[in-house]
């Protein structure tokens, strides 16, 4: 009689997966909505100053998105660590992960000091770059608490504990509001500061956001804070995380530089494309947060499963990953595909927009699949530690290939603002499969923890 074969993970792992992945997405908007606030308050004040804000606010993510990414090294290394029930492996990553904020803060912050003459560079209008320089210096203050929060959430969520991530985030964009209403306007006796009160009411509110995700988590961190460990400050071991970040940050930055490209590419087409531009890419952008959700909790998922020598459940939590990911985007795709006019109206009344808008939004309901796909995809090599490859991988696909097939259909045929649009589907597309491959031929040989404190 032969043995009972063992039970398919899959169905388990969807599971865990989605519930892993719907309060991650949370708090991705939540961080999101920090900065929209800003917008949306100050320019109740004037035109100028809500545009003064959203260029600050973009500068701002633009030059920190490199820190984020380097600091979700901790999600292999703590959820491989956490798998193999290892808890000092789990207190050093942690511990290095903040010393690691100190150095990622003072590099963000020189490349945001110069903000006047960087705007000014890339003429943008005289009028507002003050004030987004401004936003933008100020924004400085809380980088030390944003960063410190990265290493906080990427390691609770390696933990599973996201409900305190989740509650800090409703507090923290609660706070941001009213201080901005504070600050802005000059209420309760406060002086009016516009720009400067919203960039402020930000900092405070990021600083608000990290200590108090400290205080409701401490039973959770606190083993793994305290005491400080001696080898924390070993510069090898520091190194070695620096390195295994670092092409998760560029990744995340090449990526980023590519769609900010294409804007100031449509933004030379005209007016109305820039319109309809933004339009498209803020449908895109939105339901990008479920599967940059799906991505960090299958990181979550295959590291654990990797550290705990489980080479079937890993697998099954690569499935699980795609098919959230990937069917999420496509019935999000079905919708833009059916209702493009629709959408666009929501945005706009503006008649030549809606109908521009309305030939971009499908491009953008065949691109998020792809897109969704190589979110996944990175995540699944980011939980196995993999990370070197796929940014030389995703390099070539966005600048070699997918930014140059968007010149040439938006500028050399009569496709203008539409061409530029399916150089995404190019380079998203070819990003999906190469990461899917590199997949294949990482989980073919034997997986193995990352190596951080090697002897």
């Amino acid at each position: 009689m032969s043995a009972p074969s063992r039970p398919d993970p899959s169905t388990d792992e969807l599971r865990a997966t989605i519930a892993l992945a719907v309060p991650v997405v949370l708090v991705q908007v939540g961080l999101m909505l920090m900065g929209v606030v800003d917008t949306l308050m100050v320019g109740h004040v004037s035109a100028t100053m809500l545009a003064a804000v959203a260029l600050g606010n973009l500068y701002f993510f633009t030059v920190s998105i490199f820190g984020m990414g380097t600091l979700m090294a901790l999600d292999p290394i703590v959820a491989q660590a956490i798998g193999a029930r290892d808890e000092e492996s789990v207190a050093r990553a942690m511990q290095r992960g903040l010393v690691l904020v100190v150095v990622m803060a003072a590099f963000t912050a020189l490349l945001m000091a110069p903000a006047p003459l960087v705007l000014t560079a890339f003429r943008q209008p005289a009028e507002i770059v003050p004030d987004a320089s401004r936003y933008v210096r100020i924004s400085i203050s809380g980088l030390l608490p944003f960063f410190a929060f990265v290493v906080l959430r990427q390691s609770l969520q390696a933990m599973g504990r996201v409900a305190p991530i989740v509650w800090t985030i409703v507090a923290a964009n609660a706070t941001n509001v009213a201080l901005n209403w504070v600050l802005i306007f000059g209420h309760l006796g406060v002086e009016p500061l516009g720009v400067a009160g919203s960039a402020i009411a930000t900092a405070i509110s990021r600083w608000l956001m990290t200590l108090l995700l400290v205080v409701v988590s401490w039973k959770h961190v606190h083993p793994f804070l305290v005491p400080v460990r001696a080898e924390v400050w070993r510069r090898a071991p520091l190194w070695r995380m620096l390195k295994l970040g670092a092409p998760i940050g560029a990744q995340q930055t090449l990526e980023g530089a590519a769609f900010g490209a294409i804007g100031l590419l449509m933004g030379t087409i005209g007016i109305v494309p820039m319109a309809a531009h933004q339009i498209a890419l803020s449908l895109a952008a939105l339901t990008f947060m479920v599967p940059l959700g799906v991505a960090s909790a299958a990181a979550v998922r295959v590291g654990r499963a990797i550290g705990a020598g489980d080479e079937a459940r890993a697998r099954g939590a690569i499935r699980a990953a795609y098919v959230c990911g990937i069917g999420f985007m496509a019935a999000t795709a079905v919708v833009f595909l059916a209702f493009p006019v629709a959408l666009a109206r929501a945005f706009t009344g503006d008649a030549s927009v809606v109908a521009l808008a309305a030939v971009l939004i499908p491009v953008a309901g065949v691109f998020q699949v792809f897109d969704g796909a190589q979110a996944v995809g990175a995540g699944v090599l980011r939980g196995a530690g993999d990370t070197t490859v796929p940014f030389w991988l995703m390099l070539a696909a966005y600048w070699l290939l997918g930014v140059p097939v968007s010149v040439l259909l938006g500028f050399r045929t009569r496709l203008g603002a539409v061409g530029l649009w399916w150089g995404f589907v190019v380079s998203l597309s070819v990003v999906a499969v190469v990461l899917f491959a590199r997949i294949v031929v990482v989980f073919k040989r034997e997986l193995r923890r990352v190596v951080i404190d090697a002897h």
